[in-house]
């Protein structure tokens, strides 16, 4: 039982990870109006930010040690992917 708790514990430092890093925009909106999020944008970046996170720790405990990083590198890629495709539309008018 204990394991169980230590093992699944990463996930409440994922949850405090992505509520960190949507301080930043949050912050930023109080000194610039150069950010402007609204409430539905809180909440596409923080279900993008721990969704993938936790998706990537759940994968990643089923793969080899040695296969991570690539395994990190195709996360952080489609990560990236999918939030410039929000933002501003690459292929799609997502974004626009």
């Amino acid at each position: 039982m204990n394991r169980i708790k230590t093992r699944n514990s990463v996930f409440i430092w994922i949850a405090l990870a992505t509520v960190l890093l949507l301080l930043v925009p949050l912050i930023a909106m109080q000194f610039t109006q150069q950010v402007d999020w609204d409430a539905m944008d809180f909440v596409v970046m923080g279900i993008l930010l721990f969704g993938t996170a936790s998706l990537f720790v759940l994968v990643s405990r089923r793969v080899p040690r040695n296969r991570r990083p690539m395994l990190g590198v195709i996360f952080a890629a489609i990560f990236f992917y999918v939030w410039a495709e929000l933002a501003v539309g690459i292929f799609t008018d997502l974004g626009s």
